[in-house]
């Protein structure tokens, strides 16, 4: 288990060794993150760091982004991370695995500042493309069945069921602000 009285940069120095252990599958990869209320904290910090990362850090650096779509983006991430957590409570606690939510929690967090880190890093430096959307596409469901598998310790069919409700709470969330943007937007004038 990690430190209980690191700094924020050890506690991220682990969760970025516990998010390569998640994409390889290591069986010790929990070993990595603080699961306390300190931990818990400490990924928040990282998740909303890694969110304004991934939002302003490219026009930061000078990719362009049309007006609005820093808005949007952190409206589609706050309703995805709600959907989500709303999503893994409900599944957790038909499980009887509440014990589970708070390490899915903060491994979830860091993973997410992890990848914002090196998304934004890597749409800089090669620019967007659909096979890097693809590949991290990829590795997050690994990543995710990974948490469930040697995180959370859930069975194989309680995996399958965790994943598949949490994909479902993420297209609805997309499906729900795709409509409300949809409707927001002024109608085009017939030509």
């Amino acid at each position: 288990m990690a430190y209980q009285n690191q700094t924020f940069i050890e506690e991220a120095v682990n969760a970025a060794r516990g998010c390569w252990a998640l994409i390889i599958g290591r069986a010790d990869a929990a070993r990595y993150f603080d699961f306390t209320q300190r931990g818990l904290i400490g990924s928040f910090i990282a998740l909303v760091l890694g969110t304004g990362i991934s939002v302003f850090g490219p026009m930061l650096l000078g990719v362009p982004a049309q007006s609005g779509a820093a808005t949007g983006a952190v409206m589609l991430a706050a309703l995805l991370f709600a959907l989500q957590i709303a999503a893994a409570y409900i599944v957790l606690r038909q499980m009887g695995r509440l014990d589970g939510l708070v390490p899915f929690m903060v491994a979830d967090n860091w993973v997410n500042f992890i990848v914002s880190l090196f998304g934004t890093v890597i749409l800089v430096l090669v620019g967007g493309s659909e096979v890097m959307l693809f590949t991290v596409g990829l590795i997050s469901i690994i990543v995710e069945v990974n948490i469930a598998r040697r995180i959370l310790t859930l069975s194989p069919m309680q995996v399958a069921t965790f994943i598949v409700v949490q994909i479902v709470a993420q297209l609805i969330g997309v499906l729900i602000l795709g409509g409300v943007m949809l409707q927001s937007m002024p109608a085009v004038p017939a030509a």
